[in-house]
């Protein structure tokens, strides 16, 4: 590996040439990647610059990765249009707990400095912030794409906002950081740890930002939004939502994802290889292979799985199947259970259930479908 190995699919590499300067003064770098913990999971999107990250620790260099415990508290305004719901201190902490162990599925533990920003941030006085920003200018915080759009806009940008850049900045102070990973959205924030290290008469940062990975509805993966695929989602559930991508997104998905050419097979026959790359990338070949195999029988031919969980019928007769959805295959609401019955999203061994009181001797010990994935035998 090499130089192009550690910019792969970078879309900015700041200053020019900065890179190559760091990588001559022959020692490990420190190479910082912050992820706030505004969700329990870390989706493939997220981990682009994971798989970054990973390359450089290849390479030797030593892998900073900071958990935003602090930051997530103010809440990362980056392409937002509003501000960001403020999480409770618990989901905070509950959401970290993960990140860890989700993180080393790409990373190399033993090359990686794990540190938390409160860390640093927590002890900070008001004092303390406020000299803090006096590094920084109004007019230049506007500078930002979103704030700017916001002000135009006359739409509310809380000083908690403004603060983030610049908490963010003192996070590569606090580390040294040598090179910081981030999205295409996080560049003023990364360019404004470079100006902050300066002031602090340190050696800049180089910054390295990489694509924002689409999903298959056209936006960027999200959590928040729900069309993401988290590392630790459920391999089955993964292999199927990598699925969902159509067929013009795949060579940007194996570019990013997959960091590899199309295989030149049908486009079919390539959505399948590349769900088992990010499923065996989780979970291993063997899930992968399972994976591939649950698809198959339940998608692609409609027929049940394997290990169908059985849900006992409650009392009465006859059965008010919309209830009975809700209550014990997840369906959202009662009119959501109504819609996927008139639909004929909903069948009875094999059948398009009939309506919404069903006789519970035509229920007992039947198979019970919603829509392509869910099933349940039912039992008396």
């Amino acid at each position: 590996m090499g130089i192009a190995d550690l910019t792969r699919n970078a879309v900015d590499v700041l200053p020019a040439g900065g890179l190559e300067e760091k990588l001559k003064l022959g020692r490990p770098l420190r190479v910082k990647f912050g992820i706030d913990v505004t969700s329990p999971d870390i989706h493939i999107g997220r981990a682009v610059q994971l798989q970054r990250l990973r390359a450089f620790q290849d390479e030797g260099h030593t892998a900073v990765l900071i958990v935003g415990d602090y930051t997530t508290r103010i809440g990362d305004p980056s392409g937002r249009s509003a501000e960001r719901p403020v999480l409770t201190d618990e989901e905070i902490d509950r959401n970290a707990k993960t990140y860890l162990d989700q993180a080393m599925i790409l990373l190399d533990p033993e090359r990686t400095e794990v540190r938390y920003n409160g860390e640093w941030l927590s002890p900070l006085s008001y004092a303390d912030i406020v000299q803090l920003t006096r590094r920084f200018t109004l007019a230049r915080l506007l500078e930002r794409d979103d704030f700017s759009q916001r002000y135009a806009a006359r739409e509310p940008i809380s000083v908690s906002e403004l603060l983030y850049p610049i908490m963010q900045a003192y996070d590569s102070v606090a580390v040294e950081a040598d090179v910081e990973l981030g999205g295409t959205d996080q560049l003023y924030n990364l360019l404004a740890g470079r100006e902050l290290m300066q002031d602090y008469g340190m050696d800049p940062q180089v910054v390295i930002t990489g694509p924002l990975l689409l999903s298959w509805d056209g936006q960027k993966m999200s959590s928040s939004v729900g069309n993401n695929i988290p590392l630790t989602m459920a391999p089955e559930e993964q292999f199927g939502r990598t699925m969902r991508i159509p067929d013009e997104q795949l060579e940007e998905w194996y570019r990013i994802v997959a960091e590899r050419p199309v295989p030149d097979v049908d486009p079919m026959q390539a959505k399948l290889a590349l769900a088992r790359f990010i499923v065996a990338r989780s979970w291993g070949e063997e899930a992968a292979e399972a994976a591939e195999a649950h698809f198959t029988r339940v998608v692609r031919r409609h027929e049940a799985p394997d290990d169908v969980p059985e849900l006992h019928l409650p009392d009465g007769d006859p059965v008010h199947l919309p209830a009975l959805l809700v209550d014990g295959l997840g369906v959202a609401s009662t009119s959501e259970a109504r819609r996927l019955i008139q639909q004929g999203g909903v069948k009875v061994n094999g059948a398009p259930a009939g309506g919404v009181d069903v006789p519970r001797g035509e229920l007992a010990g039947a198979l019970l479908q919603v829509g392509k994935r869910r099933f349940a035998r039912l039992t008396a």
